[in-house]
């Protein structure tokens, strides 16, 4: 895994990160429960993080002889990790939330409700890494540029969203 470079992984996660809020919608709508459908769907969300988090590490770390006694991993790495996966997970059940709490239909949400997260989060990150690390008096210009030019993407994406076209009915208007 180590021959792959960087930035392959970093574009296997925006692949997967970019789909990830349209299958979240698809599978909770698909659901047809409105009172429950998106816990429902969220379950399931859980079992893939389980399957993928925690068999496959696993499964990789015994086939490259890797430690698997986990509460020997030093506590504050397995902590931080921990904290970690809370957020993503907590940010996980926020995604579907919102699509919930959006107006109808909620089709047509779905690339508000994700633009709004993908061009907040990288903000966030950005503003939390700097402060973490004591970075501010190093900051320069390109960097602030980048922040001001993300939320003005996620605005402009959020407020231009292309609309769903009508269904077929809708489109055919009776001619006397």
């Amino acid at each position: 895994m180590s021959t792959i470079p960087w930035y392959v992984w970093a574009l296997m996660t925006v692949v997967c990160w970019g789909t990830y809020g349209v299958c979240m919608h698809t599978g909770s709508a698909s659901m047809k429960d409105p009172e429950h459908g998106r816990i429902m769907a969220f379950l399931w969300v859980g079992l893939a993080y389980f399957l993928t988090a925690v068999i496959a590490p696993i499964v990789i770390l015994k086939l490259q002889g890797g430690p698997i006694d986990f509460w020997a991993y030093p506590a504050k790495g397995w902590q931080w990790s921990l904290i970690a996966g809370t957020l993503g997970a907590i940010g996980a059940l926020g995604v579907l939330l919102a699509f919930g709490a959006a107006p109808k239909p909620t089709g047509a949400y779905v690339p508000v409700v994700m633009s709004i997260i993908f061009a907040g989060a990288p903000i966030v990150n950005a503003v939390v890494n700097t402060t973490k690390n004591n970075g501010w008096a190093n900051v320069q210009w390109p960097f602030v540029l980048g922040i001001l030019l993300a939320a003005l993407g996620g605005y402009l994406v959020t407020k231009h969203v292309p609309k769903p076209s009508p269904p077929a009915e809708a489109k055919a208007s009776p001619t006397p």
